[in-house]
């Protein structure tokens, strides 16, 4: 009996026009797990004001990274999948699906359903857990397989920002790059709001969460807080890459106001331009896959900004996408 495999990133628009990029903002804000206010006030914020304002917007830097294969991150989603496919063999039924949009999470249960499997294991491409990404993942699948008359036994990756294999593959990335050329190098995660992190410390039993140092240690308090997981990531890259310790700064990315988590990549970009860096480099480990994000945000947007400051040049270290060495780290934790 084959064995399933679900492997879920978060989404994206069907195409770059201003409707199908609506169609993904209204679906992907209105998750009570993004915007976690009352249902009144989000449905009010997201269809009153965000979406109109900001779909035409995003549509056009939508535009400016897709290719003629479509989106980035499924395609890359999708190669990934195929890879991984083929590597498990015939005992395994592999899919993938996307939380908001196309393909959807209950069609590719559907699908191992369909093929009898005896089990699915679900990895939500996400390394560092949050209630908005692997949380809000996790809880559709939930959703999904509750309707379900026989429900098999499941498995869910719900984070593995220390898993060796991931650790390897962005060391492997990183290399391509000689780091002693830049003047400093920088690992940007996507950003979240500091009520989010607070939220999740107290579910877990403890109230001590600072967004300060706390952060430096894993312990079993905050093994579940994203802002530690991601300060570990960036630990274990700059010892495997040998950085030396003045010259690296985790921050956040994608904030939307001041009551993000901190340090701001923006802010860092800025500051470090205006202290005579010309040359840095940034990882971005929160992303298995390039995207808007890292292609357009890093790549475009900050470049722009480390210009306009005294900087040169903004160098995006690849993703980790389709790899040899990620493929690799996927089909161990899933098998």
């Amino acid at each position: 009996m084959k064995k399933g495999i679900l492997l879920v990133n978060l989404g994206t628009p069907d195409s770059p026009s201003t409707i199908n990029v609506r169609k993904y903002l209204t679906e992907f804000l209105n998750d009570p797990r993004v915007i976690d206010i009352n249902a009144v006030g989000r449905f009010l914020l997201v269809n009153g004001i965000i979406v109109p304002f900001r779909a035409p917007k995003s549509a056009k830097l939508y535009r400016a990274i897709w290719t003629q294969e479509g989106s980035p991150l499924l395609i890359h989603t999708k190669n990934l999948t195929d890879k991984v496919r083929a590597q498990l063999g015939d005992d395994y039924v592999v899919e993938y699906a996307m939380r908001y949009q196309s393909p959807s999470i209950a069609s590719a249960l559907d699908k191992l359903r369909e093929a009898k499997v005896s089990s699915i294991t679900v990895l939500p491409l996400y390394p560092h857990y949050a209630s908005s990404s692997s949380g809000s993942t996790i809880e559709k699948v939930m959703k999904e397989l509750e309707k379900w008359e026989v429900i098999p036994e499941v498995k869910i990756i719900s984070k593995f920002y220390d898993n060796e294999g991931y650790m390897n593959a962005f060391v492997e990335k990183g290399q391509k790059h000689d780091i002693s050329q830049y003047d400093h190098v920088i690992f940007s995660y996507h950003g979240l709001p500091e009520r989010h992190i607070k939220k999740g410390s107290v579910h877990y039993g403890s109230d001590y969460c600072q967004l300060g140092k706390c952060c430096n240690t894993l312990t079993k308090s905050n093994q579940f807080c994203y802002r530690a997981n991601c300060f570990y990531t960036t630990r274990e890259l700059v010892k495997r890459l040998n950085i030396p310790e003045n010259k690296y700064t985790t921050t956040f990315q994608s904030r939307l106001n001041n009551k993000w988590i901190k340090p701001y990549s923006d802010s860092v970009i800025e500051d470090l331009a205006k202290n005579g860096a010309k040359k840095i480099l940034v990882f971005s480990p929160a992303f298995v896959a390039d995207c808007l994000e890292t292609i357009y945000e890093i790549g475009t947007e900050y470049q722009e900004i480390f210009h306009e400051h005294g900087g040169e040049k903004v160098d995006l270290v690849e993703s980790l996408n389709d790899s040899d060495t990620w493929v690799k780290a996927v089909v161990e934790m899933v098998r």
